[in-house]
């Protein structure tokens, strides 16, 4: 497994995936539609004493911020402390 460690103020997300199901049961996937998700769950922080974020919490973020990158299937986001929004509880 490759181990990613964010430098600075940065974030490593791993996004959740949207299962969307219709009323009739039918699984509609993520490239079918144009909304990225704004959640995931938080994987690595960066070493700056200014990030109150930490490993393991579910987070929200800004929509169409971070830089997305791809590591054994899955898909995963870098964003800067600011780029948080929310701590899901």
């Amino acid at each position: 497994m490759v181990k990613i460690k964010p430098l600075g103020e940065n974030i490593l997300v791993k996004l959740s995936k949207k299962e969307n199901q219709t009323r009739g049961g039918l699984f509609i996937p993520d490239s079918a539609s144009e909304e990225k998700p704004q959640e995931g769950k938080v994987v690595a922080v960066g070493d700056s004493k200014k990030i109150m974020i930490k490993k393991n919490q579910k987070v929200l973020f800004a929509k169409y911020t971070g830089t997305e990158i791809n590591i054994e299937k899955e898909t995963y986001l870098i964003l800067k402390n600011e780029d948080i929004l929310a701590v899901i509880e």
